[in-house]
């Protein structure tokens, strides 16, 4: 008695049935509760066909994967965003926890680690800028020295002497002087052109007397008697500076780990005057080595890091870990003339490519 006839008609017929009732029936009371139970209680099968389903399917993917694909490319802009800050910060920051020579001075002083928590971030987002660039390969201690993990940069430090301001790498060999053999071929490139780059500062040098504006290249002084002229700065070439000074500048041509591309990098001559002194102070990041060349040192002249004395020679470097406390004074007198060095920074030597490829990375200088 059923014939020609289909659940789903059935089912269609009951709905139909249902709705012609209601739309009969108009006002309902609480007596006519178990009839609408009974009506709601029926089967309710969707009036799609089946491929019109499949095609609603198909629409709700494509929304959420446009949606995940928009939020990556958010994420990514604000990637965009951090390195153009963080390489602004990084330039106008380089010599975190007060000035050290042939750096920048900073607003900080000698006990102080940099930006805090806010440098961390920004540069662990930069640091995962890379790694989805590049990989993590590598990555373990920049990763750790990223993320503020334990050391000098977070605590007391090496008997509370080593204190970088920016950036801790674990693990690295520290002293405050490093051996030249640590980074031969560079010591012996420079001592080779001691002669070039004496030349080159006197085609630069004044009287260092103060009374008179500071001629063309100069920085302003760090402190009372402490003068530079820089032919990089922070990771920038100075190109007039470097034009300026061709046998210095062939010089940071020839080196293997100079720390060119980077804002902890600077490279130039630093001159101190008799009375003058740079008391304690430590460096941004005990990534990095300061090779000092001797080119004028009179008596009375001293270089303490880390609480050993050490003192210049013409004609030799002198390497040294400046992520230590370090004190510079030239205890000479008037007649004796300014002390004279010209300081490059190169990377340590413990201090793996891997490594240093993504710290230029994180640390690059403007353009």
């Amino acid at each position: 008695m059923w014939k020609g006839s289909s659940p789903g008609g059935n089912q269609e017929a009951a709905m139909e049935g249902t709705s012609g009732a209601l739309e009969r029936q108009g006002n309902w009371g609480l007596e006519d509760a178990p009839s609408l139970l009974a009506m709601a209680s029926l089967p309710l099968v969707p009036a799609w066909p089946l491929p019109l389903a499949s095609s609603a399917f198909t629409l709700l993917l494509g929304a959420l994967t446009s949606l995940f694909l928009w939020y990556c490319y958010c994420l990514g802009s604000q990637d965009v965003q951090a390195l153009g800050a963080g390489s602004r910060a990084g330039g106008g920051s380089g010599e975190p926890g007060g000035c050290s020579e042939a750096g920048r001075p900073s607003p900080g002083g000698p006990g102080e680690s940099g930006e805090g928590p806010r440098t961390e971030g920004l540069v662990s987002r930069r640091l995962r800028a890379y790694a989805r660039r590049y990989s993590w390969a590598g990555m373990g201690r920049v990763r750790r020295a990223a993320q503020g993990g334990p050391g000098p940069g977070g605590g007391p430090g090496v008997m509370g002497i080593q204190r970088p301001g920016l950036l801790f790498l674990p693990d690295l060999p520290s002293a405050p002087f490093v051996s030249r053999d640590a980074q031969r071929h560079d010591v012996e490139l420079l001592e080779n052109s001691f002669p070039a780059i004496l030349r080159d500062f006197g085609a630069v040098s004044w009287d260092f007397s103060g009374t008179t504006p500071l001629p063309r290249g100069w920085s302003p002084p760090l402190a009372p008697g402490c003068y530079q002229l820089l032919l990089y700065q922070a990771g920038r070439c100075q190109p007039n500076n470097c034009r300026r000074c061709p046998g210095a500048y062939r010089a940071l041509r020839g080196l293997r780990s100079f720390m060119s591309a980077n804002t902890f990098g600077s490279a130039g001559f630093s001159v101190l005057l008799p009375g003058a002194r740079l008391e304690s102070r430590c460096g941004p990041t005990n990534a990095r080595v300061r090779c000092h060349l001797g080119l004028k040192i009179p008596p009375g002249c001293e270089l303490v890091v880390g609480g050993e004395p050490q003192c210049w020679a013409e004609g030799h470097c002198l390497l040294v870990d400046d992520s230590f406390l370090h004190t510079v004074a030239h205890n000479g007198s008037p007649e004796d003339g300014p002390r004279v060095v010209f300081i490059v920074d190169l990377w340590h030597p413990n201090v793996a490519g891997a490594e240093r490829q993504a710290l230029d990375f994180v640390f690059t200088p403007d353009p």
